[in-house]
């Protein structure tokens, strides 16, 4: 159909959501990005945040982390470390997630842990942030 385009997201446990929608919102590294049907191609980085997918009256919510999105007219195909439903989102588990990412970056880190834990940090504020505002709507 030409009002829509495929959005496939993957993560490097499965694939997370594969539909034809009518419309995409990325978060991307200097701000939100609207992403229409026969949009010109691009490649960009996704920034952990919010996606929103527009799917005729319905709009649907996943949080999601660090990743890269390839955009072509018919289709948004998106890499990431992480990518969950708001549904899905355990409020409790990521509030305690982002208090143990917040405690361990008091520690002394290898840079390789530093990096692990605001990944962790970043996914848990992604999920945190997205169920709260849902909640609130």
């Amino acid at each position: 159909m030409a009002d829509t385009l495929k959005l496939e997201i993957v993560t490097p446990e499965d694939k997370i959501y594969s539909e034809d929608v009518n419309m995409v919102t990325l978060p991307g590294q200097e701000g939100q990005m609207g992403i229409f049907p026969k949009h010109a191609p691009l490649m960009t980085q996704v920034s952990a945040g919010e996606i929103i997918v527009k799917k005729g009256s319905e709009e649907h919510y996943l949080a999601v982390g660090e990743g890269f999105a390839q955009v072509t007219q018919e289709k948004v195909s998106i890499l990431t470390d992480m990518a969950i439903t708001e549904e899905n989102i355990d409020e409790a588990k990521a509030e305690e997630a982002r208090k143990r990412a917040e405690d361990r970056l008091q520690e002394k880190l290898s840079d390789g842990e530093l990096a692990a834990v605001k990944a962790a940090l970043a996914h848990s504020l992604a999920q945190l942030n997205l169920k709260r505002r849902r909640k609130h709507l």
